[in-house]
């Protein structure tokens, strides 16, 4: 029996459902069922009274907890004691955008906490990140989360919500969407990418018979040629060192902006691994260092 699922059992009853416990966890409720599920059937004894509207831990459940209670501190303890210098290598995939954006941060972060630690930084698509994690060539990856949460063999932590905006010229203050449309070329964002295809659909429905001038294969080179008064573009919104390079003026869509969400991910059996942890924490910080 895997120790993780008695850490699960008492993650629900510390939150309080099954859906907390995914939340506190990284894992998706469907995962947390099944781990129960599975203790379950080593016990031959139900953990949860399912009669009702909302599931009830057992008092097995309860005295099962409070017995390993010590256990899951006394480990928790150890894992966050830290006394070992981390050493060694960590592969690290990341999609392009966040290159110039967010590994510098977390780079120096983990430099900071853990000066033995060697990260190798290699670039990819998500789809692409994503096979590479699960064939075990990747120790981490900073993504696009998929919008059906994303596969429950991975654990997620999910790091910041980017909206998609509007980007022009920095020169052209006092003009509405529909007008900067009318005047500019149509940049296009790379369709063979999830973000591009987000972005080009949005774009059909605020100018339909609109075609892209130009279609470039990074948010970086969009945001050169925007800046250079070459065109218009939707793109997720930009930050930090790229609009310092090439400034722009970005413009909210609105109440109904697609979004993407930027997630940290790494195998499941990863979870606890230190090295790993390490990454994870790194991006963590970096983002709440600049959300502040």
């Amino acid at each position: 029996m895997k120790f993780e699922f008695f850490i699960t059992l008492d993650s629900i009853l510390r939150n309080g459902s099954f859906a907390g416990a995914a939340e506190d966890m990284g894992l998706s409720a469907s995962a947390v069922s099944l781990q129960v599920k599975r203790l379950e059937e080593y016990l031959g004894q139900p953990l949860f009274d399912r009669s009702g509207r909302t599931s009830k831990p057992t008092p097995l459940a309860r005295e099962l907890t409070e017995n390993v209670r010590a256990a899951l501190d006394a480990v928790e303890a150890a894992r966050t004691r830290q006394t070992i210098a981390l050493t060694g290598r960590v592969v690290l995939g990341t999609i392009r955008s966040l290159q110039p954006t967010m590994i510098p941060h977390v780079l120096r972060e983990i430099n900071r906490r853990h000066p033995e630690l060697s990260v190798r930084v290699i670039q990819g698509d998500s789809v692409e990140l994503l096979d590479q994690l699960k064939a075990g060539r990747l120790d981490g990856a900073a993504l696009i989360r998929p919008t059906s949460g994303g596969s429950s063999r991975l654990y997620w932590e999910d790091l910041t919500e980017q909206p998609f905006v509007f980007v022009a010229p920095p020169d052209s203050e006092g003009e509405s969407i529909a007008g900067l449309v009318r005047r500019y070329n149509w940049l296009q964002f790379d369709t063979s990418l999830t973000s591009g295809r987000v972005a080009a659909t949005y774009m059909r429905r605020v100018a339909p018979s609109m075609t892209p001038k130009f279609e470039l294969e990074s948010i970086e080179a969009v945001l050169a040629m925007v800046s250079s008064g070459l065109g218009v573009s939707i793109i997720p919104q930009a930050r930090g060192a790229m609009v310092d390079a090439y400034p722009v003026r970005q413009i909210s869509l609105g109440k109904n902006a697609p979004t993407r969400q930027i997630a940290f991910a790494c195998r499941g059996a990863d979870f606890d691994n230190r090295r790993v942890s390490a990454l994870r924490d790194a991006f963590k910080l970096s983002y709440e260092a600049i959300a502040d």
